[in-house]
């Protein structure tokens, strides 16, 4: 395969993986807490490559276009209000802890509501976390009232307090579904700077102007990019017809 034919492959391989990202991006964007992921690109360069470089020579057809990573964009969503009292959100950066299926989980996601048993639970059923470690238990028929601070009053007495957590390294966190975050072990923990605000969702980040404005584009690189793969076969084709007419 011809090094025309090769980088304008990996090139194709790159935006499709930009494709699936923008497209999961679109599809949460009403995802109340949901944050965005971007891609970081690099180059690619093959031993090959990086001797030549060493040497002063051109390392033509070995350099090629990748993704490297994806990121998170944890910028703040918009707050939107609506009224009721087990939607939080948090105005400034850190998580809600919650208790998943294998350990502690972390989201952005404040749509919460009371389980049978009467605890604080996620949409999914999973327990908020106190701090401490605990859960926190609502006493039937009670308002609820939260504090910026995560306490919770039911009625007039104290049930709890939110564990609100940041990290002094985010990238590290890894995405569980669509609204949680997993810490990996031995990461920093450090106490959310963020206000509870009561009454309200924290939306998505994702711009769909902007996602969509990107879309356009990575399509259109990947059309340029196909073209370049038909020009590097023409291209090909006639050199072996030229070479079969000079030598019949």
């Amino acid at each position: 395969m011809d090094a025309l034919t090769i980088a304008a492959a990996s090139g194709l391989r790159a935006r499709m993986e930009s494709l699936e990202m923008l497209a999961n991006n679109l599809a949460n964007q009403a995802t109340e807490g949901f944050k965005a992921d971007r891609e970081f690109y690099s180059l690619y360069i093959s031993a090959e490559a990086a001797a030549a470089t060493a040497h002063g020579d051109s390392p033509y057809g070995a350099v090629l276009p990748v993704i490297e990573r994806h990121w998170t964009d944890f910028s703040q969503g918009s707050l939107k209000p609506t009224k009721n009292p087990l939607h939080l959100a948090l105005s400034g950066p850190g998580f809600f802890a919650v208790h998943g299926p294998s350990g502690p989980l972390y989201t952005r996601n404040g749509n919460f509501r009371i389980s049978a048993s009467g605890l604080l639970v996620t949409a999914d059923g999973y327990p908020l976390r106190a701090v401490g470690g605990g859960t926190i238990a609502i006493p039937a028929g009670e308002d609820v009232e939260v504090a910026a601070d995560g306490t919770v009053t039911a009625g007039a007495q104290v049930v709890g307090q939110l564990e609100l957590v940041d990290f002094a390294e985010r990238h590290l966190l890894v995405k569980r579904g669509k609204n949680y975050f997993e810490a990996p072990a031995g990461a920093q923990r450090t106490t959310a700077a963020g206000a509870v605000q009561q009454g309200a969702l924290e939306s998505s980040n994702v711009s769909a102007p902007e996602a969509a404005a990107r879309l356009v584009s990575v399509l259109r690189q990947f059309e340029m990019l196909q073209r370049a793969i038909a020009i590097g076969a023409e291209m090909n084709r006639r050199a072996v017809e030229e070479v079969a007419r000079v030598n019949p």
